[in-house]
């Protein structure tokens, strides 16, 4: 059975003749009779009584009728979301993000593109950077935007702009005032071993790039005496708000505390970083996917 079998099918018992069925489908009589002949004995039933030169639809044809009309019409919604997708208006993206973007850089652009294209299902999930590369390995997410460096063979790794990270203390700690110490001088990279520590868990991008200052600085992570690991930004602002230790953080997430006084930035330089959309290249890049992308890598409205 044929998507134009059934539509033959229907032209006839609309007309219940098939010279008039052939006119109204532009094809001959002889294609039309053969339709739906094959029709019928591919499925063993007659559908047409035909009474001298003349056809007419039998009771199985009638009952057949709606179910006929079903397919159709299910075919054309079919066909009509396989449009949708091709131009981006329908479907359904799966988005996995870190969490200082997913926090602080994604709200907008989701609300922006859920306002451009309501039809498109949008399943949205936080994680770390690991999770989130291995969601995209593993195909259980169409795009991953990360904060942290992703060094991957699977994946293709776009950059979209950044932020900075911030060395913050709280308020009564000894580097409140961007000064190590009492001795009034700028802070060097030697004193960074010699405060309490409360940083992002391994696996997070902030933490990754926290790790790779240090090794760049000339000591490790280990050689800190790090407090805690905790699992997201507020967490660690809210330790470092004791003024007992010291973090770094994205500026994203420490600006609102900043301007509220309740943590404070030492002045100590750490590297701006890129924020980066992961995707993974052997699988079909579909049409809402690339308009996210493009929605995010716009510039903002003045």
């Amino acid at each position: 059975m044929t998507l134009e079998q059934l539509r033959i099918f229907l032209e006839v018992a609309r007309h219940q003749h098939v010279t008039r069925a052939s006119q109204g489908l532009h094809l001959s009589q002889s294609a039309v009779s053969a339709a739906i002949t094959a029709l019928e004995e591919r499925h063993g039933i007659p559908l047409f009584d035909r009474v001298g030169r003349g056809i007419s639809l039998n009771q199985a044809g009638r009952c057949f009728v709606p179910h006929a009309e079903d397919v159709l019409r299910r075919a054309a919604e079919a066909a009509a979301w396989l449009s949708e997708l091709r131009d981006g208006e329908g479907g359904r993206l799966r988005i996995r993000a870190s969490q200082t973007v997913a926090s602080y850089v994604l709200p907008r652009h989701l609300i922006r593109f859920h306002e451009l294209y309501p039809r498109v299902e949008l399943e949205f999930r936080q994680g770390n950077t690991a999770s989130v590369a291995a969601a995209v390995a593993a195909g259980k997410a169409d795009l991953g935007l990360v904060e942290g460096r992703v060094d991957s063979d699977e994946l293709t790794v776009e950059r979209l702009g950044g932020d900075r990270l911030v060395l913050l203390v709280g308020r009564g700690h000894p580097w409140q005032d961007g000064r190590a110490w009492q001795d009034g001088r700028a802070l060097r990279p030697e004193d960074l071993a010699r405060v309490d520590w409360v940083l992002r868990e391994a696996g997070s991008g902030t933490r990754a790039a926290v790790d790779a200052e240090f090794a760049h600085l000339g000591f490790g992570a280990d050689e800190l005496n790090l407090l805690l690991e905790l699992p997201s930004n507020e967490a660690c602002i809210a330790a470092v708000e004791t003024g007992r230790c010291a973090t770094v953080l994205s500026m994203l997430a420490a600006a609102p505390h900043l301007a509220q006084g309740r943590i404070f930035e030492a002045g100590f330089p750490f590297p701006s970083r890129s924020f980066s959309v992961l995707a993974h290249p052997e699988r079909h890049r579909s049409r809402p996917a690339e308009n996210f992308i493009a929605l995010i890598r716009a510039p903002k409205a003045p």
